[in-house]
């Protein structure tokens, strides 16, 4: 049941975050793509709020939604979960090093790939 309600959560995630990006996204050289960082910054905003809201649901009711739905919408919420709770546990400068070397080795993944591809 638990990986039913992630795989539908996961679609409905994916489908909200291509219709936000198709409506705020022209294209990438217009500029700040805003559906974007709407949905990391409001993926975010979620996960925070539900993780907490959601202590008592079921499990495939919490997951679905937090691991599915919001994982589709955005995995850039569960980074920012992760990151707050290394900071909650006392491990202060792991959660900075996860957020630098996340962002710096994405950042270069995501150029590799792109020159992978002949661009």
């Amino acid at each position: 049941m638990t990986l039913l309600t992630v795989m539908i959560g996961g679609a409905l995630g994916s489908a909200l975050r291509y219709a936000l990006s198709a409506a705020m996204n022209s294209s990438p050289a217009a500029g700040m793509p805003w559906g974007t960082l709407i949905a990391n910054v409001g993926g975010c905003l979620l996960i925070g709020w539900l993780s907490s809201a959601l202590v008592d649901a079921p499990q495939p009711v919490r997951l679905g939604i937090l691991v599915g739905l919001l994982g589709g919408f955005t995995t850039f919420s569960s980074f920012g979960l992760e990151s707050l709770r290394l900071i909650q546990s006392g491990q202060a400068s792991t959660a900075v090093a996860y957020v630098l070397v996340s962002n710096a080795a994405g950042l270069v993944a995501v150029w590799i790939g792109h020159r992978f591809a002949g661009n």
